[in-house]
């Protein structure tokens, strides 16, 4: 494979774009950049420093602090990917609560924040042979991408995979309920947000994967891409 491109992959949450992108990142020898777990760093941190509660979210104090966030991807043999270090502190399972899910969206909707991040995801894609997932991949951060894909799937069919994936991981306070709220939630503030909100980028191919298995989709999407 001479000619490296960029693969940009966007759609609503728990859609299955990260175990997607992983698996073509891994097929190609690509780097996977997974962008929803930057934000939900950020988000973190805003719930570790008393930023953002259930009542109340302190959005100068976090924008005051974000030239004090560091984000960085360090990659696991064990596990084949790369996991989510905030200022030197691997935050993979800590972040991938529904707790964390709760808030994600909201700081996503921060201009600066969006800023920040996309200078760091442009950076990381300036030599291209690589798979990005998350929200603007193909509209703000890649908008010349080779390759762009939109994934789509119900909301009841999204929260059941979201609560059986809660469920594996030992959650035993989520309900059914809770995931498909904070989904129904996180698509509307996703869509609604004035910077950078949600779309199917005009070449983006749509896939909406409610009714084929992860195997289908990943066959399908190789066979789209021509290096």
């Amino acid at each position: 494979m001479d000619k490296k491109i960029i693969i940009a992959i966007d759609g609503f949450s728990s859609t299955g774009k990260s175990t997607l992108a992983k698996e073509l990142a891994k097929h190609l020898g690509y780097v996977y950049v997974d962008t929803g777990a930057m934000y939900r760093a950020v988000a973190y941190f805003a719930m570790q420093n008393g930023y953002i509660g259930k009542e109340f979210f302190d959005i100068e104090s976090l924008v005051n602090s974000l030239p004090y966030i560091k984000l960085v991807f360090q990659f696991n043999p064990d596990l084949g990917f790369s996991e989510m270090y905030l200022n030197e502190t691997n935050v993979e399972q800590e972040i991938r609560t529904l707790e964390v899910s709760n808030f994600v969206s909201k700081v996503a909707e921060i201009p600066e924040v969006r800023s920040k991040l996309v200078e760091q995801q442009q950076e990381m894609g300036k030599s291209k042979g690589i798979v990005m997932d998350g929200r603007d991949i193909g509209t703000v951060v890649f908008p010349e991408a080779e390759l762009k894909i939109f994934m789509n799937a119900s909301a009841h069919t999204r929260a059941q995979r979201r609560f059986k994936e809660l469920k594996e991981k030992g959650d035993t306070v989520s309900s059914f309920e809770d995931v498909l709220k904070n989904i129904e939630e996180r698509d509307y503030i996703d869509t609604h947000r004035e910077d950078s909100p949600l779309l199917k980028a005009k070449d983006a191919l749509e896939f909406d994967n409610s009714n084929i298995s992860k195997q289908e989709q990943f066959e399908k999407v190789l066979k789209l891409i021509v290096i």
